[in-house]
């Protein structure tokens, strides 16, 4: 066996073993910005289900992060000095680099946030949706919806999570601007930027 056969057959293994992809577990995305608010356990774990938790903080879009590598449906990262690691718990049927590109990414989504109108800056500081978000302010703002539950992200509608019994869905026009969020009261009042 040749040494390059011989390091495929290795990181064929690795992949079984520890359900990242071969060609994963040697790329660096190098340095960026996280994409989009994001809660954190207040330790070191980042979801992608986003949940609001009692204990939970947040990280601001535009942080800076640096890749970390890759664990079992995980994407790790440094934020501040501390490692953290991004969980991939709800978008599984996307590949782990895949899913790390979505929350590293190169521009700093700060200036979109400034360019904003007042009314969408606002709502994207609160952590909330609001009527006339485009999809990407909707992302920069409450981050993913989950691709278990949104395979496209051209969908009219997309399907969040407040809580694990909090569901709510933001809804898209034809030019893919938010005219509504339907869910409780009490979610409206947390999600929906009236």
């Amino acid at each position: 066996m040749s040494l390059s056969a011989s390091k495929v057959a290795v990181a064929a293994a690795l992949a079984l073993v520890t359900g990242i992809p071969a060609l994963a577990q040697d790329v660096d995305l190098g340095e960026g910005f996280l994409c989009c608010n994001m809660r954190t356990n207040g330790k070191d774990w980042i979801s992608d289900s986003n949940y609001l938790e009692q204990r939970f903080a947040v990280i601001p879009a535009g942080t800076p992060l640096k890749h970390d590598g890759f664990g079992r449906q995980r994407v790790y990262v440094v934020i501040n000095g501390k490692r953290h690691s991004i969980g991939n718990d709800y978008s599984r049927d996307i590949p782990l680099e895949a899913f790390a590109r979505r929350y590293l990414v190169k521009e700093d989504p700060k200036a979109k946030i400034t360019a904003a109108p007042p009314a969408i800056r606002a709502a994207i500081e609160s952590f909330k949706v609001a009527r006339g978000m485009t999809r990407e302010q909707v992302i920069i703002a409450i981050g993913y919806p989950m691709s278990s539950e949104n395979p496209s992200l051209d969908a009219k509608e997309w399907k969040y999570w407040l809580h694990s019994f909090s569901p709510f869905n933001v809804m898209f026009d034809a030019q893919g601007r938010v005219v509504s969020v339907e869910s409780d009261p009490a979610t409206l009042d947390q999600v929906f930027a009236r």
